[in-house]
């Protein structure tokens, strides 16, 4: 799998540069673990609830706290799923000029985000980041910067050009969560060990 995730490193800084969390995956990666009871629980809630298992796993693992040191401590998979959660949270809030603006640029649209969309077979929400990825390229200057609440308002009339991708993904957003609920489950392996506390 180690062989697999470098390999997608190397085609990934042969088109783009890449910023340094997804160069670092030949460092120690840590063992994210879930409880079978967690997921039991999850599993009557609901894919939002089963999703979160998940994702509280990743952030305990990490600190909650988002760099290319901590990042280093998970696969490509459980960065991809870490990524969905971000990327739902910060355009459901505010589209993708707020998560531009926030920082989160470099980690979808300079490492192979899209490209792991792909993998998993989320064609369309793939296709999706690699459009805002040209709007990025064009804008990130003028948005990754600091400013007063006001100024950050102003953004949304500054760069319609990013509406239609919010949109879409606010229409599309449910369906998007429950192909990502799909992959967790059938590849479970992939992002943590699930552990029973209750038994010997």
């Amino acid at each position: 799998m180690l062989a697999k995730i470098m390999q997608m490193v190397e085609n990934a800084k042969k088109n783009r540069a890449i910023s340094d969390f997804f160069s670092n995956f030949a460092g120690m990666m840590t063992k994210v673990t879930v409880t079978d009871s967690d997921l039991r629980r999850a599993a009557q809630e609901g894919m939002d609830a089963f999703i979160a298992v998940f994702v509280d796993a990743l952030r305990r693992v990490i600190g909650d706290e988002l760099n290319a040191e901590t990042m280093a401590r998970l696969n490509s998979w459980q960065l991809t799923l870490l990524g969905y959660d971000i990327l739902r949270s910060e355009v459901m809030d505010g589209g993708f000029v707020q998560l531009i603006h926030n920082g989160y640029g470099p980690f979808f649209f300079l490492n192979p985000f899209a490209k792991m969309l792909k993998q998993w077979g989320m064609r369309d929400l793939s296709k999706m980041i690699y459009e805002a990825h040209t709007l990025y390229l064009q804008y990130k200057d003028e948005i990754a910067v600091d400013c007063s609440d006001d100024e950050f308002m102003a953004m949304f009339e500054r760069f319609p050009e990013f509406d239609d991708l919010d949109d879409a993904f606010v229409e599309h957003e449910e369906e998007f969560t429950s192909q990502v609920a799909h992959v967790i489950d059938e590849n479970i392996e992939k992002f943590a060990e699930v552990t029973d506390p209750g038994k010997a």
